[in-house]
């Protein structure tokens, strides 16, 4: 029975390595996007946690609202990092302890999303620490356009699914996985050419 299976599994890497040998691009694409969807369910299942740790602090009630860009339609402060004391069902942001919820969550995914998509995918034998620094500065300068992109989507999404169509909880359970996929998909169109250009292949010395 085992060498059935290894025969398969031999078979099934035969195949995979010819595809890649014939379109690498494309397969380097392919093992990118799967890392990607791996740290995209890490994240979904981190944020909750860590958001009902902080729920039971004082952070719920602490506003974090910062970097003002004008204003709303109504009138109200645009914030890029949006966070009103109070519970989202109460019709408040989530407080620094969403925030705090939503960049740590960030952090640990994108930390191993660095190292995974360095080794695995791209192969890469350059400077780890120079590399390191470029996906830093992505990272914050990605964070800081998607949170300002938050403004157009987000308060929508949790309105409609909490009051509108009145799901409370898990309306904000499920606005959570919305907002989250949609920041994931953004993060995803714009790493994958950073990191062709930042995960290279030198020849040996």
């Amino acid at each position: 029975m085992s060498e059935v299976n290894i025969e398969k599994n031999t078979g099934m890497m035969g195949v995979w390595n010819k595809f890649k040998g014939q379109h690498p691009n494309i397969a380097q694409f392919i093992v990118f996007f799967i890392l990607s969807a791996g740290m995209t369910v890490l994240q979904l299942v981190l944020m909750p946690l860590f958001k009902l740790i902080f729920a039971q602090t004082s952070l719920l009630s602490t506003s974090f609202q910062v970097f003002q860009l004008g204003h709303n339609f109504d009138g109200s402060a645009y914030y890029i990092f949006d966070y009103a004391a109070g519970s989202l069902t109460s019709g408040g942001g989530g407080g620094l302890g969403y925030f705090l919820a939503v960049q740590i969550t960030l952090g640990i995914a994108q930390i191993i999303n660095f190292f995974a998509q360095r080794s695995i995918t791209f192969k890469s034998n350059s400077n780890v620490w120079k590399a390191a620094f470029w996906y830093v500065l992505a990272y914050i300068l990605i964070t800081v356009g998607a949170a300002a992109a938050q403004g157009f989507y987000k308060a929508p999404i949790y309105n409609l699914l909490i009051n509108t169509w009145g799901m409370g909880s898990m309306g904000e359970t499920t606005a959570d996985i919305i907002t989250m996929i949609i920041n994931s998909t953004i993060s995803f169109l714009i790493f994958y050419p950073i990191f062709k250009i930042i995960f290279k292949q030198e020849p040996a010395k």
